[in-house]
């Protein structure tokens, strides 16, 4: 974060000083919520969680260099201490938040205030530029992207993972010193105005719509209802930004309505301004492509796995493109950039020889398509065809439409000639998906319902066999990750939740 004295975070935050021997002392590194992390010059965020309350090790973060604590109580030790009624600070991410006395609440409304402040004067006095990104699938893959293609442009700072909560959004924008150029962020949303408060928090120069699908269909109601929220973010562009729409799905095609800014439109659509042509996958579902700038054009060829990177890495090239990135450089970073967040298409061939595909961090009806597709490419493109699994989990938050969503991806495996399915939960969603394959034309044992993953498992270890390759995909919910880590030998002491 840009250098504030307490009385200055104060006075943003609408808090009061308590134990503070000297208001003007600076902050001058970052926010952290773990006191473990703390380093000299930060300040710790004492939030309360479900196991411990993050005020209870104040005093610890002060020792270990904190110059003091935002918290929601006095606290012993140097703190900014804000009221669970939020007092004069505008309400923020409240709407996300559970904690029964709000003073959770009070503190990430605050700390939201905080990194909307530093974002803003970092702009202003260092050029910072924020890029936004949404969509219902593909977010975390196109900011890992990004990263990579700005990079050569200057310092980068971008959420691990995808952190991409009412913690994680301000808590990532806080990063951002006085030597970052660019702060790459992922918008996320369950209902309308929150990609709208995610901008506030941290305002975008530059904002990417990657595509409007089904994730979150139970919050919404309906496509179009996920359409109005995920385009807040091209309403918050300004006159002189750019929004970067997605011209091969017509629901984000038309944002370009809805903003002031200038629009650039990435696609294989022969009217897109920055688009892709001769797609092709190699063996391990990596996709080479011609990428096409008006009258120019260079071929890349991506490190990431899945034909459905190519749409991520068009937004990400429009980006660099924007912020001064010649095309050979572009096509460079996009080509030597690889998954850089966990379980997300992370493919690893164990000593056994059976090849891994753990995309288990989350799920929704587009990417679960995806990746089975990638799935299929990948056994059966090989020189010698591979038996493929694909082990899926339930999807979360659609509503109305779960089972018919689960049985459309049941059938859909069948229709890709995907060799095993195992469907894993007791669910009605799951009896949906397992019985859709049936339907479908499954025949045998192609398609079987387990209870559990202990279940998937043994019947993995019973069966997969040197060659094979396993799809591992289900709502984080599930946990189904385990599976994966099993395979891979990657779950001890592995503590990446």
């Amino acid at each position: 974060m840009i250098e504030m004295t307490l009385r200055e975070i104060a006075d943003v935050v609408g808090g009061e000083l308590h134990d503070v021997p000297d208001p003007q002392a600076l902050v001058t590194g970052s926010v952290e919520f773990d006191s473990r992390r703390i380093g000299s010059g930060d300040l710790f965020l004492a939030l309360p969680g479900v196991n411990s309350d993050g005020h209870d090790y104040a005093a610890k973060a002060v020792a270990a260099g904190a110059v003091a604590v935002l918290a929601a109580r006095p606290v012993g030790v140097p703190a900014i201490v804000v009221a669970p009624d939020l007092g004069s600070v505008p309400a923020t991410s409240v709407a996300l938040s559970s904690d029964a006395d709000g003073s959770g609440a009070a503190v990430l409304a605050a700390l939201a205030e905080l990194a909307r402040v530093s974002t803003e004067r970092l702009a202003e006095r260092t050029g910072l530029t924020v890029v936004g990104v949404t969509g219902s699938s593909g977010k975390t893959s196109t900011k890992d992207l990004l990263a990579a293609v700005l990079a050569p442009l200057g310092a980068v700072v971008a959420p691990p993972g995808s952190f991409n909560n009412e913690l994680g959004h301000p808590w990532t924008a806080l990063r951002a010193g006085t030597d970052t150029k660019f702060l790459a962020l992922e918008l996320s949303a369950r209902g309308r105005g929150h990609i709208a408060e995610l901008a506030r928090i941290a305002p975008p120069r530059i904002g990417v719509v990657l595509n409007v699908g089904t994730a979150h269909l139970g919050e919404f109601g309906s496509r179009e209802a996920i359409a109005q929220a995920k385009g807040e973010l091209v309403e918050a562009l300004p006159a002189e930004g750019l929004a970067v729409l997605n011209a091969d799905d017509p629901n984000v095609s038309a944002m370009a309505s809805r903003t002031k800014a200038r629009v650039v439109k990435v696609g294989l659509s022969g009217d897109a301004d920055i688009r892709a042509t001769d797609v092709t996958t190699d063996d391990q579902a990596r996709a080479h492509f011609i990428l096409h700038v008006g009258a120019e054009s260079i071929p890349v060829r991506l490190a990431v796995h899945g034909e459905h990177q190519v749409g991520n890495a068009l937004s990400a090239a429009a980006v660099a493109l924007e912020c001064g990135a010649d095309l050979a450089t572009v096509a460079q970073a996009l080509s030597g950039a690889t998954a850089a967040s966990v379980r997300r298409m992370d493919v690893t061939t164990t000593p056994a020889g059976v090849t891994v595909i753990n995309d288990s961090y989350n799920a929704n009806p587009d990417s679960v398509r995806a990746a089975l597709k990638a799935l299929v490419t990948l056994a059966k493109s090989s020189p010698e065809p591979r038996r493929s699994w694909a082990v899926l989990g339930e999807m979360g938050e659609l509503g109305d439409t779960s089972v018919i969503e689960h049985d459309a991806i049941g059938r859909l495996a069948v229709r890709l000639d995907v060799d095993r399915l195992i469907v894993v939960g007791t669910g009605r969603p799951s009896h949906g998906m397992h019985q859709g394959a049936v339907m479908e034309g499954s025949w045998g044992e192609e398609s079987i319902l387990v209870p559990d993953i202990d279940a998937a498992i043994a019947l993995l270890d019973d069966e997969i066999a040197a060659g094979d390759v396993v799809l591992v995909k289900a709502s984080k919910a599930v946990g189904l990750w385990a599976v994966a880590e099993h395979l891979t030998g990657a779950a001890e002491g592995n503590t990446a939740r």
